[in-house]
């Protein structure tokens, strides 16, 4: 499954904010510098859909802020949850 997240760096609050369109919004603490958003990324959607780091992937968008993720063990009634 492809999740189209759009993130936020540098925000006081990290998390998952909602849906904005068609893309998940995340808020992250990081900033936007060697990789540091995107570790994140993946950090916080995986405590927020509680799986594993490793089953999920940037595969779209690393050097900005619109991404795709491929989450592999995920259903997609579980990401209504999320949202």
């Amino acid at each position: 499954m492809i999740i189209k997240v759009k993130v936020s760096p540098r925000s006081s609050r990290p998390g998952v904010q909602g849906v904005e369109g068609e893309y998940l919004k995340v808020k992250l603490k990081s900033p936007p510098v060697e990789g540091k958003a995107n570790s994140e990324l993946v950090e916080v959607l995986a405590k927020a859909l509680g799986i594993s780091k490793t089953q999920m992937e940037i595969v779209k968008g690393f050097k900005g802020r619109i991404k795709e993720v491929m989450v592999s063990g995920l259903e997609p009634e579980e990401l209504k949850d999320l949202a």
